[in-house]
């Protein structure tokens, strides 16, 4: 780490988050991830052939491990929880992926609704869907050839696995581009009616371990604020842009109607709604106690404080605009940062949020409610 309280910050999530995992069951053979960029373990780099530039991946895998961040994500930190190893993404077929103890769907990008021509990742919640049940099919006809069973799981790890879900962010934030926010909670019931969908179709192959995250405080990060917080009126008190909080808000609040509903449904499912906003809401507005010195600003990108964000250029990356020569470059200690690079958030955010999840407190619990700094 680049200075003594770095590392310090760095010990202390470390113990804590082993302490914590230690103390609760996690005893899945197997995990399978549906989700978006941010548990993203590298499907899209390797589904459209690209690679992310460093320096993503520096504080741990080193080189860009086709995740969007400095190293390690929320779901890797689960799996270090579970004793599993990190999940392999469907599509990456170099390296000998090893995909016995579960596999991950979630691309960078991806919705819950169907994608469109202007999506960014083709990946919809379905098509995840869809490439799981053909992951399941196929994994069932290779186990009775006998071959092998060393590199798949065995058949029933997919109803003992435990599916976790992250998706939904892109579905509100690429909304507002186009709508405003009554449009937009006028459209949470038709995305959630595509993720119950979803849902079914897994339970119907199998599935019984559902592990459903929300979606965090959208208006927070710098991509929204750069683009709809211009307005000072239409910040709150923590610098962040309340209407896409609000959705976010109201999306959770009918997420975990959901979740209730599929309880009552499939009563011999175990259905765990997590409460990702309010873990992060409560680092962002009380960042110095968590250990963190900037709560909203990139450390990777261009343009400085507040935000440290440009669209025009992603991190790592350089472009020549309008004659001049910009690069979007890593801060010299990300374990400061909340913010990775606008969008996403820094392996020490990612630890810390893993660290509260596995604590339980924020589970099946109707929180968003009870956070009135981001009303």
């Amino acid at each position: 780490m680049a200075s003594e309280n770095g590392v310090c910050f760095q010990v202390v999530l470390f113990c804590m988050f082993f302490a914590v995992a230690n103390s609760i069951d996690l005893s899945y053979p197997a995990a399978f991830n549906f989700g978006d960029s941010n548990s993203d373990t590298g499907e899209l780099a390797a589904a459209l052939g690209f690679l992310l530039a460093p320096p993503n991946g520096q504080n741990y895998f080193k080189p860009p491990s086709g995740r969007f961040c400095d190293g390690r994500l929320i779901v890797d930190f689960l799996m270090d929880a579970m004793d599993l190893p990190f999940l392999n993404a469907y599509m990456d077929s170099v390296g000998l992926p090893n995909f016995q103890q579960g596999c991950n769907f979630a691309a960078g990008g991806s919705t819950i609704l169907p994608a469109t021509a202007t999506s960014i990742s083709p990946f919809g919640f379905g098509v995840q869907v869809s490439q799981f049940l053909r992951f399941r099919a196929r994994v069932l006809e290779l186990l009775a050839g006998k071959k092998l069973d060393k590199y798949i799981p065995a058949e029933d790890y997919f109803e003992k696995g435990l599916y976790m879900f992250d998706i939904g962010q892109n579905d509100l934030a690429g909304a507002f581009y186009s709508k405003n926010l009554d449009q937009v909670l006028a459209s949470i019931p038709t995305i959630l009616l595509e993720f119950e969908t979803g849902i079914k179709k897994l339970y119907d192959h199998g599935a019984r371990n559902f592990w459903i995250h929300n979606t965090g405080p959208l208006g927070c990060l710098p991509q929204v604020v750069a683009k709809f917080g211009t307005d000072p009126s239409k910040l709150d008190v923590l610098g962040c842009v309340s209407s896409h909080n609000q959705a976010a808000k109201t999306f959770n609040l009918q997420l975990q109607t959901l979740c209730n509903k599929l309880k009552g449904q499939y009563p011999d499912a175990n259905v765990t709604y997590v409460d990702i906003f309010t873990i992060k809401a409560d680092l962002i507005a009380n960042y110095s106690k968590h250990g963190f010195e900037q709560p909203i600003m990139a450390c990777c990108g261009y343009g400085g404080p507040p935000l440290n964000y440009d669209n025009r250029v992603s991190c790592g990356l350089t472009k020549i605009l309008n004659g001049t020569k910009i690069s979007a470059k890593g801060c010299n200690n990300s374990s400061a940062y909340v913010n990775w690079d606008g969008i996403h958030y820094t392996e020490a955010a990612n630890q810390y949020v893993a660290s509260q999840i596995l604590a339980e407190n924020y589970s099946n619990t109707p929180s968003p409610n009870k956070m009135p700094f981001l009303l």
